[in-house]
């Protein structure tokens, strides 16, 4: 009897875990593409827009288009790898792909700016495990009876946090101008959200409060924009509204009285602004 129930705990594990060749080669794909941005040598281009008054100059370099690949690779990936489990049975996958897509991103983005040796062999392996992580992560949370469901939500959650910091920090750290960086913060801000209100097992889609928490994050990051913060304080300083907004929209769903759902949030941004405070 302890053989068979253990026999049939293996199954059901081994069923909510994707073959260890795919995501694998998977992981190796991605990796690969930033790996390539170091080894091949290419001349960057610009892209300029000169009116009266205004002028925008946007370089594009190999990084740029390999973090592109990337990010394509990471999402056909986890397609493949997704529709090879039980329990998708030809149901829509797409929010299994968003965190994937925008974790391949943020990586390139610190990538792109840390300089060859150490820094960047270390940003490549902590990048490697992030997308290792989150390839699990997504694959687990298809199945909402899977024994490790609840420790891939709260880690897919906590990382789509960590990842909107690392971009955040990112973006200051390479001094982008407001035209690049606000409309990331807006796209990212929103998408992240909108993937962790989905993960509260409802199946919904909550598009409203993910567009208005980009926005707020969005201006929040343009007024701060030119503040002579570090890369840490702003991202610490965007990390904590976003975070706050989306525990008040979970709240607010769950029919939690208004006065006590602003409790919770409130709290953590007076932390975040406190750390930016004295960081």
């Amino acid at each position: 009897m302890r053989a068979r129930r253990y026999n049939l705990f293996m199954q059901e594990n081994r069923s909510t875990l994707p073959s260890a060749d795919r995501i694998g080669v998977l992981v190796a794909s991605v990796l690969l593409a930033f790996a390539l941005t170091r080894l091949i040598q290419f001349p960057s281009l610009t892209i300029t827009l000169d009116l009266p008054g205004f002028y925008f100059a946007l370089p594009l370099t190999l990084g740029t288009f390999m973090t592109i690949l990337a990010a394509a690779l990471a999402a056909a990936g986890m397609d493949w790898l997704t529709r090879s489990h039980p329990a998708l049975k030809g149901k829509t996958n797409i929010e299994h792909l968003m965190l994937p897509t925008i974790t391949t991103f943020v990586i390139g983005a610190p990538l792109s700016i840390l300089p060859n040796g150490t820094a960047w062999w270390a940003g490549f392996a902590f990048g490697a495990v992030l997308l290792l992580v989150v390839f699990l992560a997504e694959y687990i949370t298809i199945n909402p009876s899977a024994p490790s469901y609840a420790l891939a939500r709260a880690g897919l959650t906590a990382l789509a946090y960590a990842l909107f910091l690392i971009l955040a920090t990112s973006l200051q750290f390479s001094v982008a101008r407001m035209v690049v960086a606000i409309p990331a913060i807006f796209i990212f801000a929103g998408l992240i959200s909108l993937r962790i209100l989905h993960l509260d097992g409802t199946d919904r889609w909550d598009f409203p409060w993910a567009i208005g928490i980009g926005i707020i994050c969005a201006q929040m990051g343009a007024g701060l924009h030119y503040w002579p913060l570090m890369p840490v304080q702003f991202g610490l300083a965007l990390t904590g509204p976003l975070y706050a907004l989306t525990m008040l929209s979970v709240s607010l769903a769950e029919d939690i009285p208004l006065r006590r759902a602003v409790v919770g949030p409130a709290i953590i941004v007076s932390l975040a602004w406190a750390s930016v405070i004295f960081l």
